[in-house]
């Protein structure tokens, strides 16, 4: 298990590697001859799990617009560096690493919102039962599993420990160890680390399982709030604003389905899903899901869903020169729900 005390940096450093390549693959294969808008999305997935496009395009919400799986991905950082460099048509992840892609000159905006935290689902910090943590000094020198670094859990984990008053000298003993989400659990029970930072349904499954008590959450912390977003590359909206219009009303319309209807009835759905698309997983994780956590109707974006980690960055060392405005990193423009009044 690989751990860093400077991931922060480091993901910075490897995201402007990686736009090396965004010359190269700038023109892609997202548009056809005769400047025709292209109709397929490559994208990653989840193993076990359906993303809000999944959903979308069973639904039959995307319209003419098809999906085109090529591989799964564990980290929002990685999938949007692979959209950044052309490898894929859109990825998602934390809006503090959108933010950090960004202002490393990645030609990328934020279309659609697609996860968060409300009282439902959120992400939860977990000991096992009789562990000695109970508080935020506890965790000098711990180990804390997470899905990724540089991200979400990360800024949470941080975010939560300054506010606590502990300094930059004791944070800096907290070990992040980078975990695929379906071992966090394992690791914890295997006491390989010390705290697991569990969420969505993994948590919903962990919790279940028993033996296990909850340190914090990002809800009790922050609130009900949208934490990731959906973004795409800009030569590819300039190109093709139908197909991402397409997209980005059907996520949209994707949320609301969720959120208006009964839990069985959505649980039901994704398994089908994942049944229908042959990938030999499990549906188990499925069926603990509770809701998208999206907080804006239709996945509007806000200001606060970036500014919150803008100035967490900034606190942290990691941005240069001025602070980028929450309003050029994101658009929505394509989103319906934003022009009928959108707002929760």
């Amino acid at each position: 298990m690989a751990s860093s005390r400077h991931p922060l940096r480091r993901t910075l450093a490897a995201a402007v590697a990686v736009l090396a390549l965004t010359a190269a693959a700038g023109c892609g294969t997202d548009a056809a001859a005769g400047g025709k808008q292209t109709t397929e999305l490559r994208y990653q997935g989840s193993v076990g799990q359906v993303t809000l496009p999944e959903l979308a395009a069973d639904l039959g919400y995307l319209g003419d617009v098809k999906l085109n799986w090529i591989g799964n991905v564990t980290g929002g950082p990685a999938d949007i560096q692979a959209t950044a460099t052309g490898q894929s048509d859109f990825g998602g992840a934390f809006n503090g690493a959108i933010v950090k892609l960004k202002v490393a000159h990645a030609p990328i905006t934020a279309v659609v919102s697609y996860y968060g935290s409300d009282a439902q689902t959120f992400q939860g910090y977990y000991v096992l039962r009789d562990s000695p943590i109970r508080g935020p000094r506890d965790l000098i020198g711990r180990k804390v599993g997470m899905n990724t670094l540089g991200a979400h859990a990360e800024a949470v984990l941080k975010t939560w420990l300054v506010r606590s008053g502990l300094t930059p000298a004791e944070i800096a003993t907290v070990q992040l160890v980078a975990l695929p989400p379906v071992n966090t659990e394992q690791s914890l029970r295997a006491k390989q680390i010390d705290v697991a930072v569990l969420g969505g349904v993994i948590r919903d499954k962990a919790v279940a399982n028993g033996g296990i008590r909850t340190v914090f959450t990002d809800y009790e912390l922050l609130g009900a709030f949208s934490a990731g977003s959906y973004v795409f590359r800009d030569d590819f909206i300039k190109r093709n604003p139908d197909t991402v219009k397409a997209f980005v009303t059907g996520v949209g319309k994707a949320i609301e389905w969720a959120r208006t209807q009964p839990r069985e009835t959505v649980v039901t759905r994704l398994k089908s899903i994942i049944a229908k698309r042959g990938r030999n997983e499990d549906t188990t994780l499925v069926g603990y899901w509770k809701s998208t956590g999206v907080a804006e109707r239709g996945g509007v974006i806000t200001d606060r869903e970036f500014a919150t980690w803008i100035d967490w960055l900034a606190d942290a060392g990691e941005l240069k020169g001025a602070k980028p405005k929450p309003a050029d990193l994101y658009t929505n423009k394509f989103n319906e729900f934003a022009a009928a009044g959108g707002g929760a």
